[in-house]
């Protein structure tokens, strides 16, 4: 009772109390697992109007000192730091200090010769093709406690001899396109980024309480401690790393509702700020991007949404604004597992559901995610076994285990069982949110799932049997270096299968995808050979394509 008597003060002088102590129990029920002691949480803030109309913390600041969160504590905020390094980037072009067609070689005429087309646009929109750093201090070899400098960061860019795709080509999320555009910031404003964005935005609006974080030492009065999930407990999480540009914000809700206010009006940005801000990309074959400046432009249920949210060490953040509606949501996570973004629509879904023009996307999930009518054929579990990929490398491998489908996420180990609900969809029991349906019923097996989760989904193929007849794993050991990451990797065979070492980590399993090509640990290796030899191979991870290495 204590609870709904402190909701019934704070709304008392309004004449719907009750409606609003209903609305109050909504929001706080979404985050109701972490509204405990003993556990790190959130800070919610929700802006309507230009008013904070609901700021609360959940859950602890800090779990060795017992600290709460609250509307006051200061998150670092990952990439969701991203637009204000654009903002900085917008604010020198207003100022006549830069264009964003400027060339990246204007300012770092080392890098190589494909800097020339590379411009401060396609930086802002992820289409540059540059490499991402923090996938090349992986495949380096380096891990989250290891420490690095912009100058390491600037060689290991310039040493990239070729790009991902050409540029304006493709879009594919790169840190490295944001930390070097707060290099470029460091040289067109003639001062530190942390000093321009302080100077340029945070005083002039009034954020008090935000700030880029370039020394790991610095005391930061009411921070969160980042943790995540370790076994029963939790562990926290630091970096010493102190790059920013691609990250580095340290913020409140209540300061993000002052950058929020002047989307809307300011002295201090003006509206053609704000239209370059939120201009999309466009590709070379004319494709408009949802991609800005640091910020992501689309639509939740109809309505026009500007947002981005951010991970790194034990945070976990999303910035969510309705421009039309006048409304946004902030989240701010001191936890590894937390899912911001999922829990920004559900507050939205509170105040807007009246507003929501695209009717399909309000049904249920379950509905969502269900087929429209009942399939001819209903699959056994044995014509559903075996391994489907998400994408080369990416498998899940499904298996009978005490007569209910089980699947192993291969790329971490995971497991969890799936049960029958409509036909050939499964789901996690007690889990609607995500759904596998099973399709394409070939020579006795199903050859494709399709995975629906939030909207969004993926379609898994089943993985070709690869005929090893004709394959000697011992052509693929040997010590393999790589000029652009000046780093040896060394494959070995023992008990007929090969492993995969980088530097002094633990010996990782290779697992063959095709004819000279292999899996390890999220990467893709593709063999090339001369004269029937093994002569090396292109690595892919994701952010970093086709990185070559040579047989020594």
């Amino acid at each position: 009772m204590r609870t709904l008597y402190l909701l019934i003060i704070v709304f008392a002088y309004s004449a719907s109390s009750f409606g609003q102590v209903k609305v109050a129990v909504s929001i706080d029920s979404i985050f109701a697992k972490w509204d405990k002691p003993g556990v790190p949480g959130c800070t919610l803030g929700i802006m309507k109007d230009g008013k904070l109309i609901y700021a609360r913390g959940y859950g602890m600041a800090n779990l060795e000192y017992g600290i709460r969160n609250t509307s006051n504590s200061v998150f670092r905020i990952g990439s969701t730091s991203k637009q204000f390094t654009a903002a900085c980037i917008i604010r020198l072009a207003e100022q006549g200090k830069l264009s964003l067609d400027n060339t990246l070689d204007k300012f770092y005429p080392e890098f190589p010769a494909y800097a020339e087309k590379i411009t401060i646009r396609h930086l802002l929109n992820h289409t540059s093709g540059i490499r991402d750093y923090l996938i090349l201090s992986y495949l380096k070899g380096l891990g989250d406690d290891d420490y690095y400098t912009d100058d390491d960061v600037m060689q290991w860019l310039t040493h990239q001899t070729e790009l991902n795709f050409q540029p304006g080509e493709e879009h594919l999320y790169s840190n490295s396109g944001y930390w070097l555009l707060g290099q470029i910031v460091n040289k067109a404003a003639g001062m530190p980024m942390a000093d321009y964005a302080a100077k340029e935005i945070f005083k002039p609006l009034g954020m008090n309480n935000t700030h880029f974080h370039t020394d790991h030492t610095q005391i930061v009065k009411k921070r969160a401690s980042g943790y995540e999930p370790d076994g029963a407990g939790y562990k926290i999480c630091m970096t010493t790393l102190g790059l920013i540009g691609d990250g580095g914000v340290f913020t409140t809700v209540n300061d993000l509702k002052k950058w929020d206010d002047a989307y809307y009006k300011s002295d201090v940005l003006s509206r053609r700020f704000w239209n370059m801000m939120t201009e999309r990309g466009i590709l070379n074959n004319g494709d408009t991007l949802d991609y800005a400046c640091g910020l992501v432009v689309s639509t939740h249920k109809g309505l026009k949404t500007i947002s981005h949210g951010g991970a790194f060490v034990g945070y976990r953040t999303q910035l969510l604004r309705f421009p039309e509606q006048h409304f946004s949501v902030a989240i701010l996570t001191n936890r590894a597992d937390a899912n911001p973004s999922r829990m920004a629509y559900k507050v939205a879904d509170i105040f807007l559901a009246d507003k929501y023009t695209d009717k399909t996307e309000k049904q249920p999930a379950k509905k969502q995610n269900e087929p429209a009518t009942k399939p001819d054929v209903i699959f056994t579990l044995k014509q559903l076994t075996g391994t489907f990929s998400i994408e080369p490398g990416v498998d899940m491998e499904l298996k009978i285990k005490n007569d209910t489908l089980n699947i192993t996420q291969l790329w971490n180990n995971s497991s969890y069982n799936v049960v029958a609900k409509n036909g050939n969809t499964y789901q996690i029991p007690g889990e609607a949110s995500i759904s596998f349906v099973f399709s394409e019923l070939k020579d006795g097996i199903a050859h494709v799932m399709t995975i629906h989760q939030n909207g969004g989904k993926a379609v898994c193929q089943r993985k070709k049997e690869v005929d090893l007849s004709g394959i000697d794993l011992a052509d693929y050991a040997g010590n393999y270096y790589s000029t652009e990451l000046d780093v040896t990797y060394i494959i070995t065979l023992a008990d007929n299968s090969l492993k995969l070492k980088i530097r002094n980590h633990e010996r990782a399993d290779m697992n063959i995808i095709d004819v000279d090509q292999y899996s390890s640990n999220g990467t893709i290796l593709r063999f090339s050979r001369q004269n029937d030899k093994v002569s090396g191979f292109y690595l892919d991870a994701g952010r970093v394509k086709n990185l070559g290495f040579v047989k020594k």
